[in-house]
Parts: C-alpha cells; sequence; structure tokens
C-alpha cells in the first residue's frame, strides 16, 4: 500500500488530497485539509503575486508539509495552476518555499486540462464529452474522444480574476455584469460554436460549480445529498440561483446553505461563465464532477498508460467492497444463480443488460453493512451503499443499489426517500430485482454451495423453480418459503419451487 499527497495550489485555495491505493487494484480517499489562500488576488492587475498572497500560500504548503510528514504520507506532489503559471514573480514564491524541499510542478494550461479529462475519462460512462475547469484564475476547455483527451486549452476566465477586474460593486451593477459576460463571450464564443453542434455532455468541475450544485441540491432537499458527483445541474435551476445571487451583497450569499463563506465573494463571477456556457451551447444542463485535477494525477500513478479503468461500474463496486471486511465465500455462486434466474424470468419482466448489472452489483455488496454489525446490516449497507463513490453508476442505479442491499434479506421494497430520483418504471424493476436477488441468496444462505444448477419453467399462473442438487435442500426450501410474496409482486405469478436431487455418484472402487 501506498499513500499519496497531491497538493492543488489554486487561485483560491490551496488543497490537499491524501489517497491510499495499492497499484493497479484499489484507491480510497483517506484525508484532505483545504486552506483559502487567495493566490491570485490583484494578479489581474499587474500580473505579480502580492506579498500577502505568497505568504498565504508558504504558510498552508508549511502546514501541509508538516501534515505529510506526520502521518507518513511517502509522496508529496505540488500541482501549481494559472495563479503561478501566469505570475511575472512567480520565481519569488518559488524561492520563499524552497526550504521546504516540496516537488512543485507548474502545470501547463494543457496539461492542467488533461488531468481533468483523465478525472472524467474514469469516473463517468462517457466516452466523449466536452470538460471545463473553472477555477480562481483560469478556465479550462476540453474536448474528450473515446475517452482520451482530443484537445484543450485555458482562458483567462477565473473567478477571482473575472469579480476583481469587472465585478467591483456589491452587489453588482447590470453593467458590471454586461460587461462580464461580454468579455466571456470575446474569448469563449469560438469553441462555444462548436460546442452547439456537438452533442457530447457538458462535464463541469471546480469548486465554484460544487458549490452552486450544493446549494440548489439542499434547496430542493436532493435525497443523494452526500453525492455531489454525477449530479445533473439543470440550466433552469441555475439561472434561477445565480438570479439569487445577483441581487445579494457578498456576505448574504455566503449564508445560502451549500456556499461556502470564503467564495461568497467571487461565485457569481463563476456563476455567470456557467449560466452563459449553457445557454450559449444551447445545453438543458451540465453534469458535476467531483473529481478533478487530483485525481487525475492519481490516476497516472495508480495504472499503466494510457491511465484508463477497463471496468468502471465493476471496479467501483470492487473498490467499495474492499474497505469493508465481509464474507465472500458465497458470492460467486450467488451472482451465478442471480444471473441465471434473471436470464429465464426475461420473458416476464423484460428488462435488459444494464438491469443484470445492476443485480450483480447488489449481489456483491448485499452483506456490506456486516462491516457495521450483523444486526440491521441491511439497513446499514444501504447508507454504505448511498454514501458512496460509485462511479459509472447514475445517482438513480444509485439509489436503486442502495434498496437492493436494503431488502436483500426482508421486506417489501418501496422506493421511500428516493422516489422523486426514480422513473415510473422503477417500483416494478426494485421489486424484479429485489425478488431474483432474494431468492438467489437464499438458495446459498447456509453458504453450503449446494445448488448445482437452477431450471426454471414458466406457465401462465405459476413459476416452476427447480434448483438441482446432490443433497437434501431443507434449509434452503424452507428459506424460500418466506419469500413467496415477493415473487408474486415480482411477477404476477405463483411461485412453485421442486427440487431435483441427484443420486450422488459412487466413489471409485466401492460398491454402488
Amino acid at each position: 500500500m501506498q499513500r499519496l499527497g497531491i497538493v492543488d495550489l489554486g487561485s483560491n485555495t490551496a488543497r490537499l488530497v491524501v489517497f491510499s491505493f495499492e497499484q493497479g487494484h484499489w484507491f480510497r480517499l483517506a484525508d484532505q485539509l483545504r486552506q483559502p489562500i487567495r493566490l491570485g488576488e490583484g494578479l489581474g492587475k499587474n500580473g505579480r503575486l502580492t506579498h500577502e498572497a505568497r505568504e498565504r500560500a508558504a504558510r498552508a504548503l508549511e502546514l501541509f508539509s508538516d501534515y505529510a510528514k506526520s502521518t507518513e504520507v511517502s509522496r508529496l506532489d505540488v500541482l501549481a495552476t494559472s495563479a503561478v503559471r501566469d505570475a511575472a514573480n512567480q520565481e519569488v514564491l518559488l524561492e520563499r518555499l524552497q526550504p521546504l524541499g516540496l516537488d512543485i510542478t507548474i502545470l501547463s494550461g494543457r496539461e492542467e486540462a488533461e488531468l481533468g479529462v483523465l478525472a472524467v475519462a474514469n469516473s463517468f460512462e462517457f466516452a466523449d464529452a466536452w470538460v471545463v475547469d473553472l477555477g480562481g484564475g483560469s478556465a479550462q476547455v476540453s474536448r474528450m474522444h473515446a475517452r482520451r483527451f482530443q484537445e484543450g486549452q485555458a482562458y483567462p476566465l477565473g473567478a477571482v480574476r473575472l469579480t476583481e477586474k469587472y465585478l467591483i460593486s456589491d452587489p453588482p451593477k447590470g453593467k458590471e455584469v454586461r460587461q462580464l459576460e461580454g468579455a466571456i463571450g470575446e474569448l469563449l464564443e469560438p469553441v462555444v460554436r462548436r460546442m452547439a453542434g456537438d452533442s457530447a455532455p457538458l462535464v463541469a468541475m471546480g469548486g465554484t460549480i460544487r458549490n452552486l450544485a450544493r446549494a440548489v441540491q439542499k434547496d430542493q432537499d436532493y435525497p443523494l445529498s452526500d453525492r455531489i458527483h454525477g449530479f445533473f445541474l439543470e440550466r433552469r435551476e441555475l439561472g434561477r440561483l445565480v438570479r439569487r445571487l445577483r441581487d445579494l451583497k457578498a456576505r448574504k450569499r455566503g449564508q445560502i446553505p451549500g456556499i461556502k463563506a470564503d467564495r461568497a465573494d467571487v461565485i457569481l463571477a463563476g456563476a455567470l461563465v456557467w449560466t452563459w456556457l449553457l445557454e450559449e451551447s444551447g445545453r438543458e444542463g451540465l453534469w458535476i464532477s467531483g473529481l478533478g485535477l487530483r485525481e487525475g494525477a492519481l490516476f497516472r500513478r495508480f495504472l499503466p498508460a494510457p491511465h484508463l479503468i477497463h471496468d468502471l461500474r465493476g471496479f467501483s463496486v470492487q473498490n467499495l467492497l474492499h474497505h469493508y471486511a465481509q464474507s465472500k465465500e458465497n458470492v460467486r455462486l450467488t451472482r451465478r444463480l442471480s444471473a441465471n434466474l434473471f436470464s429465464e424470468l426475461r420473458p416476464l419482466h423484460g428488462f435488459g443488460a444494464r438491469e443484470a448489472n445492476l443485480l450483480d452489483a447488489a449481489v456483491v455488496l448485499q452483506d456490506i453493512g456486516l462491516a457495521v454489525n450483523i444486526y440491521r446490516h441491511d439497513r446499514h449497507g444501504e447508507y454504505l451503499v448511498s454514501a458512496a463513490p460509485l462511479n459509472g453508476f447514475t445517482h438513480r442505479e444509485q439509489a436503486l443499489l442502495a434498496l437492493l442491499v436494503r431488502y436483500h434479506l426482508r421486506g417489501k421494497p418501496r422506493l421511500g426517500p428516493y422516489e422523486s430520483l426514480c422513473s415510473d418504471s422503477d417500483k416494478r424493476r426494485l421489486r424484479v430485482l429485489a425478488a431474483c436477488l432474494r431468492i438467489a441468496d437464499h438458495l446459498e444462505r447456509p453458504r453450503a454451495q449446494r445448488v448445482e444448477d437452477l431450471l426454471v419453467e414458466i406457465d401462465d399462473e405459476v413459476v416452476v423453480l427447480r434448483p438441482v442438487a446432490s443433497e437434501d435442500l431443507d434449509l434452503e426450501l424452507w428459506q424460500l418459503e418466506q419469500h413467496r410474496e415477493i415473487f408474486r409482486l415480482a411477477f404476477d405469478r405463483k411461485l412453485v419451487v421442486e427440487p431435483v436431487i441427484r443420486s450422488r455418484q459412487p466413489r471409485h472402487g466401492t460398491q454402488p
């Protein structure tokens, strides 16, 4: 196991993230520290870092360096972005930091954009996308094609830079807002024309858009409030929030739930960039990435070139499972039985590969709550799954997966608090998958692996289930008796179980 520390030295904030990982197998976010430094403050006026800003950055890095040494971080990488990259006096800051002995890399705009694309490629199922990373000093606009960086560059459109240059009044005047939007258009109009003629989704990253999305989630009482990554922020909801922000003084903006107080004075400028992008590109919304250049840097050390996770959903499930000890001896058979049952019952349910994959993930994760306690482990498991970073799954799918874990033992499956996330057909989808999961699990509940095969016969009013074994299945059949009702609810058929007990083959050299 390795412990890698990555510092993102941004124009607004310095952030240290620490990842524990075993190369190519698993990783987890172990810790993170965040310090507002406003390194880009005043940079737009004369192109130089102020003494105060340099000292704030130096103090943050001193703290991060001390933390890394005391917690045995094996490597600490410092990635400097727009503020240091654009500063005419960057050497003054680097000289100030030299006694710390840190490995500092000043990223070019293209390198920063490439790391952002790598983060998106390993956390969304999109093959193609427009990736925009809006920070304090710049915005990186990139095109991802076939999960690889195709092109991109940095523009001087960061939230701190734009606020200092255009939004002088508090709250800003209409003229100031129009001047800011005009500046955005001058720089981004050519690339946005291409975006408008391209159906690839828009993926947004950076602290500004994450704060805006959290504010919308809290206003909506969003059921997966712990999950910002993968949230689809609608243009109309963002527009409603931005109109509210425009009328407030900076101090009042910081009181809106979801918006950090240290971003309140610059968040409007960044929000105006996002609303302009959505309107001019003709998009109804954008996808929020909770990952960024820090995770992109991790993937370059975690995986060999081209640094891409092959099966994103499968990796996310196994990566989560790695962190919670549980018994795994029955998982292989239960996966096979559930897949067999789902396939044989397809004429009744009509679902496809996406649901089959969701069922398989539920089988793997069903007992994850045992890491908390055996009692109510189904409910503990629901929480662990709903709060986990399961990249590759939509929020709706993650809610269904959490509910499958919740109902893998007992109870009548209900959408409950996740109903607002789900579609009209998800009530039936949940019941079908829960029935397949529960029957497969209870056929292997004794963990004896006695069921060798599973035969299914469908009739007009009855489904006959024939588990094949070489010994009696009294315990398994007793378990199944408790779950005939969920089968009827899911398939509108009566469940009949007729075990097929095959004679044991005599051992070599013995009489039959």
